[in-house]
C-alpha cells in the first residue's frame, strides 16, 4: 500500500472513530491499503462495532457490507472445519489446542471479529502425533508437500506436520506439536502451553491460556519474516485490549515469556504495537519486557525494518528500501529458524529448485 495508504490504516486501527471523518479520496486510498494488508474485515467489524455506518459513504458501506460477508462466511466455514476435525480425532483421545485465527473465532474473542482464516491451525501433543496424522488421513486430508526433502524439513525440523489439505473441501490444517521450529533458537515448552490451556464451550476442544495466546500472537509475528505482520499486529493489539483489561494477564505476561523463552518476541511485539497501534500497555510490563532485550543499535534496526515492512504491507509494487527491508527481515527469520549449517543447506535446496523450475 502507498504510504499514504499505510498511514490511514494505522490511523483507523488506532482510532477507528476516524473513520467517519476521512472524504472519498481518503477513502479511495483506505480501501485498496487495507485490503492488501489484510485488516479491511478488521476495520469493517470495528465501524460496525462503533455504529459508524450511518456516517459513512454508501459506496463505502458497499465494500465494507462485502467484507463482513466475507468474513461471517470465514467464519461459519472455519467452525465447521473444526467441527470436522474434532470428529476426525475423536478416536485418537487427543486434545484441540486451536491457535491463531480458529482460535480467536472459536473463543469469540474481538481479534476474531473480521478476521479472515485461511486454514485451521491445531497444537496436539507429540506423542499424539503419529495417531493424529493417521486420523486425518482415514478422514480426506492429503499431504500438500510431497517432495522428500519437504516431508523430511517438516518432520525433522520444524514445529508441525505437513499441511494438510482435504481432498474434497480443499480446506487445509496444520498440526503443530510446538509454536516454533524445532530447530530454532527460541524452545518454548509445548507441553506447558499444553496444560495451561483453557476448555472452550465445545467437547475435546481448547485455547491457549490468555498469556500463551499473546506470547504466540508476538512469537509468530517477530520469529517470522513480518510478511502480512500489519494483519497480526492487529490480532495483538485485539488481544491486549481485550485480555489486557483483567489485570492478571499484565503481572502473568513477562514472567510466562521466560519461562518459554519467548522474552525478545514479547519485547518487540509490544514495543510495536504500542508504537503503531497505540495499545495500551502499562508501562511496568514494557519495563519488564525490556529487561534482556537487544543491544540498542539492534533494537533501532529493528524499529527500522518492522515499521518499514507493515507500512508497505500488501502494496502492489515497492521501492528499493522496501524490498531490501523486507529481505533483511526474511533473512533474520531464517537465521532465528535455523543453524548455520542448516539454513546454507536449506537456502541451497530451494535456490537450485528455482533455478531448476526456470
Amino acid at each position: 500500500m502507498n504510504p499514504d495508504g499505510a498511514a490511514l490504516v494505522l490511523d483507523a486501527l488506532r482510532e477507528p472513530d476516524r473513520l467517519a471523518s476521512l472524504d472519498v479520496r481518503a477513502w479511495d486510498r483506505l480501501l485498496p491499503a487495507a485490503r492488501n494488508a489484510g485488516v479491511l474485515a478488521r476495520l469493517a467489524a470495528l465501524a460496525a462495532d462503533r455504529g459508524l455506518d450511518a456516517r459513512l459513504p454508501e459506496d463505502v458501506l458497499d465494500h465494507l457490507r462485502a467484507v463482513r460477508t466475507l468474513a461471517a462466511h470465514h467464519a461459519r466455514s472455519v467452525r465447521w472445519e473444526v467441527h470436522r476435525i474434532r470428529h476426525a480425532l475423536r478416536a485418537t483421545g487427543s486434545p484441540i489446542v486451536l491457535l491463531k485465527g480458529a482460535a480467536y473465532v472459536l473463543a469469540e474473542l474481538p481479534a476474531g471479529r473480521g478476521r479472515l482464516v485461511s486454514d485451521v491451525d491445531v497444537l496436539v501433543p507429540r506423542e499424539r502425533l503419529d495417531a493424529v496424522e493417521r486420523a486425518l488421513l482415514d478422514a480426506g486430508w492429503e499431504p500438500i508437500k510431497l517432495e522428500p526433502y519437504d516431508q523430511r524439513y517438516y518432520r525433522t525440523w520444524m514445529h508441525e506436520l505437513p499441511p494438510l489439505r482435504h481432498r474434497e473441501r480443499r480446506t487445509v490444517v496444520d498440526v503443530h506439536h510446538n509454536i516454533l521450529p524445532e530447530s530454532g533458537r527460541l524452545r518454548p515448552d509445548a507441553r506447558a502451553i499444553l496444560r495451561s490451556a483453557r476448555r472452550i464451550d465445545e467437547p475435546e476442544l481448547y485455547v491457549p491460556a490468555p498469556a500463551d495466546l499473546v506470547l504466540h500472537c508476538a512469537a509468530h509475528l517477530f520469529e517470522d519474516d513480518l510478511a502480512g505482520g500489519l494483519r497480526d499486529l492487529a490480532d495483538l493489539d485485539a488481544l491486549l485490549r481485550q485480555l489486557g483489561s483483567d489485570r492478571e494477564l499484565w503481572r502473568e505476561l513477562v514472567p510466562r515469556a521466560r519461562a518459554l523463552d519467548l522474552t525478545r518476541p514479547l519485547f518487540y511485539g509490544l514495543r510495536l504495537a504500542a508504537r503503531l497501534l497505540g495499545t495500551p500497555i502499562p508501562a511496568a510490563v514494557l519495563e519488564a519486557a525490556a529487561i534482556g532485550r537487544p543491544p540498542l543499535p539492534v533494537v533501532a534496526t529493528m524499529d527500522a525494518l518492522a515499521s518499514r515492512a507493515l507500512t508497505s504491507d500488501g502494496r502492489p509494487s515497492i521501492g528499493a528500501t522496501d524490498e531490501a527491508a523486507r529481505w533483511l527481515l526474511y533473512a533474520r527469520a531464517h537465521w532465528n529458524r535455523m543453524p548455520p549449517w542448516l539454513l546454507v543447506r536449506h537456502l541451497g535446496r530451494k535456490a537450485a529448485r528455482r533455478w531448476s523450475e526456470r
